[in-house]
């Protein structure tokens, strides 16, 4: 079995030692340094970790993330490229079910924070299984969304989701492109959206996570 959650780790850690723990990225206000800190957090520290997901412990994560980025910058990546052995990293198939997203995702938050950034070409099998991901993510993401969206990726499948009974919106891309739409980097994925212009913008601009 190929492990592309952990050649996608591999990558990340690669970039952004090139770039520099001070070089952004599209999450928000974060460099590669919080980044790496927020990664590092969420795989080493599961203690401090509920914050991410849970408003009333965000005071907590953030410190113990702040605490963690405050670290020498070469230590961090280490520890990025060498998960602990008792992590989901260790185990190839839950390995790819827990990490490949993240590690796509934030690999493509720093590639994609220039303006001259171009898409990667993947190997199919990486494609096949960014579907995977996208398709789970868009039932998720877009489960009580109040217009029906088609999710559709040519040579990969079509995943419906939303209100049923309106009028469809169809989001169409590879599956990386549609991954990165689907996890609120709508600006900055190269996939379409086709349908009534009011609900194609609101879906542009909508909050999507999971």
């Amino acid at each position: 079995m190929t492990r592309y959650a952990f050649a996608e780790r591999l990558a990340l850690a690669d970039l952004m030692a090139e770039v520099g723990p001070d070089a952004p990225t599209l999450c928000g206000d974060w460099t590669v340094r919080d980044l790496l800190a927020h990664l590092l957090l969420r795989e080493r520290r599961p203690d401090a970790a509920a914050g991410i997901l849970i408003k009333r412990f965000a005071g907590r994560t953030a410190t113990v993330q702040q605490r963690l980025a405050a670290r020498d910058f070469d230590t961090l990546l280490t520890e990025l490229r060498h998960p602990p052995r008792w992590s989901p990293a260790g185990l190839g198939p839950l390995d790819e079910l827990v990490n490949l997203a993240e590690m796509f995702i934030h690999h493509e938050d720093i590639r994609r924070a220039v303006a001259d950034w171009t898409p990667r070409k993947l190997e199919p099998g990486l494609s096949e299984a960014l579907w995977a991901q996208a398709r789970r993510r868009a039932s998720l993401a877009l489960r009580r969304y109040p217009v029906q969206v088609r999710v559709i990726s040519p040579g990969h499948g079509t995943v419906t989701t939303g209100r049923p009974g309106t009028q469809p919106l169809n989001l169409t891309g590879t599956p990386s492109e549609l991954l990165m739409f689907l996890s609120g980097r709508q600006g900055h994925a190269r996939a379409s959206l086709d349908g009534p212009p009011e609900q194609t913008s609101r879906l542009r601009g909508v909050r999507l996570g999971i």
